[in-house]
């Protein structure tokens, strides 16, 4: 299993409504409100690598008011 976590930046106060909309994502497995620099993180999971960019960039950053994502990804090999 292949999974990324994805950290988003949305416009200020749309934070439960991403939330909400990445819940009806089938890969998105976990979501947290955070403070810093970025509004929340998505834990995906997915059996494939491509799988993974095609939900990060064709339905995650398509979302309203996600403004920007950084995807972290762990390496298998180092497990």
């Amino acid at each position: 299993m292949e999974t990324a976590f994805v950290l988003l930046s949305c416009d200020l106060g749309s934070e439960s409504d991403v939330i909400k909309e990445l819940k009806h994502i089938e890969s998105v497995k976990e979501t947290d409100e955070t403070f810093g620099a970025y509004d929340i993180i998505a834990k995906i999971e997915s059996s494939k690598k491509k799988r993974l960019k095609e939900i990060i960039n064709l339905n995650i950053r398509k979302i309203d008011h996600v403004r920007s994502t950084l995807t972290l990804m762990g390496i298998q090999e180092q497990n």
